[in-house]
This record gives structure tokens, sequence and C-alpha cells, in this order.
């Protein structure tokens, strides 16, 4: 898994003078970000769960077979066929769920309403 740091670099040149800026501190583990999930269309459900800053612990799904799509105000558990369209066409081709993606289901279309790889289950409403 890749971590990233969520700060932006001061590598840069300071606006007239020539000189570069220095660096305030160094980078902190607080700064850190996790990886991305990339959370698969699959017949056997998996997840597993990671411990965050504080003891706080976050489900994080590396695949899904279901989603819970919402139909006129009620809840109904579909499988999953397949990603249909995503903003990333790569996604889309390697059936890779995410916020916003279109899935293929046995009800129909359902655009994906929460962050799947945070969330550890998919979510969504249909599609007319």
């Amino acid at each position: 898994m890749v971590y990233q740091y969520h700060e932006p670099s001061r590598k840069k040149v300071s606006a007239g003078t020539g000189g570069r800026k220095r660096k305030f501190r160094d980078k902190k583990l607080a700064h850190m970000g996790g990886g991305f999930t990339a959370t698969k269309v699959s017949e056997k459900e998996d997840r597993y769960v990671k411990r965050g800053r504080g003891g706080t612990t976050k489900v994080k799904a590396r695949r899904a077979g279901f989603v819970n799509v919402l139909i006129e105000g009620k809840t109904k558990k579909a499988k999953i066929l397949s990603v249909v369209e995503s903003h990333n066409p790569q996604y889309a081709r390697q059936n890779i769920i995410t916020k916003g993606a279109i899935l293929n289901t046995e009800v129909g279309k359902v655009r994906v309403t929460n962050r799947v790889g945070q969330d550890g289950v998919v979510n969504g409403i249909l599609v007319k």
C-alpha cells in the first residue's frame, strides 16, 4: 500500500529575490494520508479494518458484490454485475467502484453515493 503526504511542497523559488524558501518544519506522521483502496466487483465480499489516529477504526472494502439501492424511499439489496461508467475510464474497465460511478445491477443502473473504500459498503440510488 502506498501512502502519501497531504501537505503542499515548499520547494519553490521565492518571489522576486531569487532566494529559495526554507522549509518551515519536517513532514509529520499526522500529515500522512492513506492509500487508495481500489474496491473491485466480485462474487465474494472482502473487508478489512484499518486503525487510525487516536485508536479510531475504519472498515475498508477490497471487494464488493452487493449494493444497497434506494428505490422510492425504500432500500433494496442488489447484486452488482459490473461498472458501466466512472470518472476514470480505466476504473470502469477494471471494475473498480468509486463514488459517483454508475453500476450495472440486477435492478437496473445505480449511481454510487458513498465512498466505498472508506465505508466498507456500497450505497447508491437508482438512475432513471
